[in-house]
């Protein structure tokens, strides 16, 4: 193995400049992140505990402990309903977020009711009953009792304004006529959203809060999030009523490296998960890397340079040869390599490149004469070399034929004849690749061409008719030229496909009575008539028209063939033109 000078001198270089800064800067950056995973996991602990602790001490202190002191009122038998109702009232104006308080008699469906009007008209603007929104149900404050959730929040959100709105219920000493007598808040818990959406820890981080099925909870669209594995960690323990709070790293599927920790709120069935992605918690190794590179890039510049010095006579010829690479891989096959004289691996490689350059060019040339199908069996191969043989394929097959060719050329000299036939095949093989044909081959002045896959039959319909108006405008005789019109045959149906011949000298083509069937349309077709079978008519998209004309009898058939003219929607091409 041949070790070339100038990768010497760059590989020397590299060494000596970068490799004793990476050892050095790999220690230095291990210390550092150690360090920074510490306190990153102290922060995201401590704020997730710190959320939770806000949650905890808003529901007991503004909302559960206020609303324990209003049920000790109402249930004191000296208040008349109009002082309870007073009471409900001072509750609502003095307590923050909450928007009804009521209380609903068991077995009742009317419960005394009041809430907060700035609320209640918010709902009523988009249409929303208040009463009906805030009123808690008796089969709502029977399924509490049942539970045992007095004095527990059940939170659910109003879509139609985005609100999350927690019910509380406390059930009341006070009976009225041997009836229950239940005292329920509607809280709207957006100073809870508010506190953690302005928690400074936003700035670098995430804050979320989740429920027990892994949907974001205070937020406008609770979309479930249980992809990331800190989510999916969570949700057991928000089920089972646990309250551990942990600790660890994860990818997002996004692919984001995160650290995460969580906690959870002792009066709401929600975890607390507080996310910082590594590149913001290395930040500072990240400026550290930029040192070391930019240190190390300095120092490898420096050797770079010595040893381009020395380097340089010996690259010339890769660079020629490299240049030659590029032009061949443009397609460029007569670009070769000059001036390269070096008895060395760099010489060798400049003849084969030559050599290689030569033979693709003729491989190229060579491809020009035979059809895309064969080369694909070819490539098939994988090497191995064609064998004679076919398969059956169900396809579609176009033969075009000039028409008054032979009375053509006799009265032209042979260089125009093959100048007009270029003319007429050059416009047919841009018609049938664009419509996803393959030409099979050249007969004097027909084309075979063969059209394989989905809607092979309206593909090649359309191609038929398209070279049919194409060549009508250029050789129609318009400009006081001789006319030469084509006619075009197309029939559908199964074949032979293979190659065919002898062992060293075969054709790879179709065979079938599809084929001859197509050749005998084509011979029929009148001038710019494009001709198909019903096999194919029956196929074609409803802008095509093939209206079905005579049987006609045919060389090599009993009885007449059924046949079809192909043509557009005459309403089609004139809506068309106007556009």
């Amino acid at each position: 193995m041949r070790f070339p000078l100038p990768l010497k001198f760059f590989l020397f270089a590299a060494l000596v400049a970068v490799v004793p800064l990476a050892l050095v800067g790999q220690n230095l950056v291990q210390i550092t992140r150690d360090e920074l995973k510490s306190a990153a996991n102290e922060d995201l602990t401590g704020v997730a505990a710190q959320v939770r602790g806000e949650f905890d001490s808003y529901y007991q202190g503004r909302w559960l402990a206020p609303l324990a002191v209003i049920r000790s009122g109402v249930d004191n038998p000296e208040l008349d309903v109009a002082q309870k109702v007073s009471l409900l009232t001072l509750g609502i104006e003095q307590l923050e977020g909450v928007v009804a308080l009521q209380l609903s008699v068991e077995g009742s469906d009317v419960p005394m009711m009041v809430s907060d009007q700035e609320f209640a008209h918010k709902l009523a603007e988009i249409g929303m009953d208040p009463m009906a929104e805030l009123a808690a149900s008796g089969d709502l404050i029977a399924s509490i009792e049942g539970t045992g959730q007095y004095g527990r929040p059940l939170i659910r959100q109003i879509k139609e304004t985005g609100d999350w709105i927690a019910t509380l219920a406390l059930p009341m000493n006070t009976k009225i006529a041997g009836r229950k007598l239940t005292l329920v808040a509607r809280i709207d818990l957006g100073s809870l959203r508010t506190s953690f959406e302005r928690h400074p820890f936003n700035q670098r981080g995430e804050i979320t809060i989740v429920d027990h099925a892994g949907r974001r909870a205070l937020v406008d669209d609770p979309e479930v999030i249980m992809d990331r594995a800190i989510v999916a960690s969570a949700m057991p323990l928000i089920v089972a009523g646990a309250r551990a709070d942990a600790l660890e790293g994860y990818t997002r599927p996004d692919g984001t490296a995160m650290l995460g920790a969580y906690a959870f709120p002792d009066w709401f069935p929600w975890a607390v998960i507080t996310e910082l992605s590594e590149d913001n918690a290395y930040a500072v190794i990240n400026q550290m890397m930029e040192r070391i590179f930019l240190v190390g890039a300095l120092g490898f510049a420096a050797a770079s340079a010595a040893a381009l010095i020395f380097s340089r006579g010996l690259t010339g010829p890769i660079v020629k040869i490299g240049r030659v690479a590029d032009a061949i891989g443009e397609g460029d096959f007569s670009a070769r390599v000059q001036k390269v004289r070096s008895r060395d691996e760099i010489g060798d490689l400049a003849k084969r490149i030559n050599t290689m350059a030569g033979q693709l060019g003729e491989r190229l040339e060579l491809m020009k004469f035979v059809s895309h199908e064969t080369v694909s069996a070819i490539q098939a191969r994988e090497g191995e070399g064609i064998k004679r043989g076919g398969v059956r394929r169900d396809v579609t097959m176009l033969f075009s034929d000039i028409r008054g060719y032979t009375a053509f050329s006799e009265t032209v000299t042979p260089e125009e004849v093959i100048e007009v036939l270029n003319r007429y095949f050059e416009m047919q093989s841009g018609i049938v690749e664009k419509h996803g044909g393959d030409i099979d081959k050249f007969v004097g002045d027909e084309l075979m061409a063969m059209f394989v896959g989905d809607d092979k039959e309206d593909r090649a319909v359309r191609c038929g008719v398209e070279i049919r108006d194409t060549l009508a405008q250029h050789f129609g005789g318009q400009d006081g030229s001789a006319e030469l019109a084509v006619g075009i045959g197309i029939a559908s149906g199964a074949v032979v496909l293979g190659a065919m011949g002898a062992r060293q000298r075969m054709d790879y083509t179709v065979l079938g009575s599809t084929v001859n069937l197509a050749a005998r349309l084509c011979s029929k077709a009148g001038p710019w008539q494009v001709m198909v079978d019903r096999s194919t008519s029956d196929l074609v998209d409803l802008d095509l028209v093939v209206d079905q004309q005579a049987p006609v009898a045919l060389k090599g058939y009993a009885e007449p063939v059924p046949v079809f003219l192909a043509n557009f929607d005459a309403e089609d091409v004139a809506e068309q033109s106007s556009v």
